[in-house]
């Protein structure tokens, strides 16, 4: 089981609530990723957003700056936004982050993207979301199993490639791509049938209750064939470790409750809810928010529904001091994917 981290940045805020620079977050989410291979976690995932309290727009620029200040961990976008992206530049500049990490440690995760903010931004329209990512997805795999450089493709999204180089190749010549969902049937079923390994983002709820979609992609797999390491299952969720619980739930909250009224203001969230957030953040709900010795558990306890591979956490939502997260993502290297690591053999 790998451990990791994620984030989509996160703009440091002043004392009366006004945030400070976003670039002053981009530079605590770089710091973050060298503290957290410093610390042997196995996973760290930039995700793209493009909001003022998120502001990691770019995870290609980002990767790369963190592949050359890393030496183990693996890196990857989490997820990034094809349905608005290009994705020949999604492609090149995460073939250049891999050549700068020496190779093997770079991802990509495709998104159809759940912030709609891409499609005003980059000029396109929300009606065509399906068919963006669909064909933008195609184009992507295509420049990834080509033999060679050259790429030839044609479709409805952007103009068509006859022949044309894509540069550079990666290292060992493909690039893992996951396919990414919040808890689609028609996502899992997509993976399934394209043999791509599927990343759940897993927000609310009860995360078992994405049993049924594992055990529908897995199946949409066999039905296509594919078996192997390309059929594996990750999953992402809201989350923070401290030292013990009571501190976990009272530095997450203030974070959770200042994206929850963002959140409402921009996608019609309802108001936070103390007590919804108080139940999230018990098992067997959504929020990873405990001491190493609950969250290892918790980890394992989803495992036997799920069978994944890869659980990785955002912490740093609304504001964490950084301090914060740094804490988190250490123990999750130190305390909680070791407490992983013997639970399962025992099992």
């Amino acid at each position: 089981m790998e451990i990791g981290a994620y984030s989509f940045g996160d703009t440091p805020l002043n004392p009366d609530g006004s945030p400070r620079s976003t670039a002053e977050g981009i530079r605590n989410l770089f710091d973050a990723i060298v503290v957290a291979d410093a610390a042997g976690l196995d996973y760290f995932g930039v995700g793209e957003h493009h909001t003022v309290s998120m502001p990691a727009s770019s995870p290609g620029a980002l990767i790369a700056a963190a592949a050359a200040a890393t030496s183990q961990i693996i890196l990857g976008s989490a997820a990034s936004i094809i349905s608005t992206d290009d994705p020949v530049r999604v492609f090149q500049q995460l073939a250049t982050a891999d050549a700068i990490s020496g190779g093997g440690r770079v991802e990509i995760t495709a998104g159809r993207g759940s912030s709609v903010e891409t499609f005003p931004l980059f000029g396109y329209d929300l009606r065509d979301y399906d068919t963006l990512y669909s064909e933008k997805l195609e184009l992507l795999m295509r420049i990834n199993d080509s033999p060679t450089e050259s790429v030839t493709w044609s479709g409805t999204v952007r103009p068509a490639i006859d022949d044309l180089a894509v540069v550079p190749r990666p290292v060992t010549g493909r690039l893992p791509i996951w396919l990414a969902t919040g808890g689609n049937a028609a996502s899992s079923a997509r993976a399934g049938k394209l043999g791509l390994p599927v990343s759940y983002g897993i927000i609310g709820g009860e995360p078992h209750r994405f049993a049924p979609l594992a055990e529908l992609y897995r199946r949409s797999a066999a039905q296509a064939g594919h078996t192997g390491d390309s059929v594996k299952v990750s999953v992402a969720t809201l989350g923070l470790v401290a030292p013990t619980k009571k501190e976990a739930l009272e530095r997450f909250y203030p974070g959770w409750h200042n994206l929850t009224v963002e959140m409402g203001r921009l996608r019609g969230w309802a108001a936070p809810d103390p007590r919804q957030f108080d139940a999230m953040a018990q098992a067997p709900a959504a929020y990873f928010v405990g001491d190493p010795d609950e969250i290892a558990q918790r980890i394992v306890h989803l495992h036997g529904y799920l069978g994944h591979m890869r659980h990785f956490l955002q912490g740093d939502v609304g504001g964490l001091p950084h301090e914060h997260l740094l804490e988190s993502v250490t123990l999750l290297a130190t305390e909680v994917k070791p407490r992983v690591e013997r639970l399962l053999a025992a099992k």
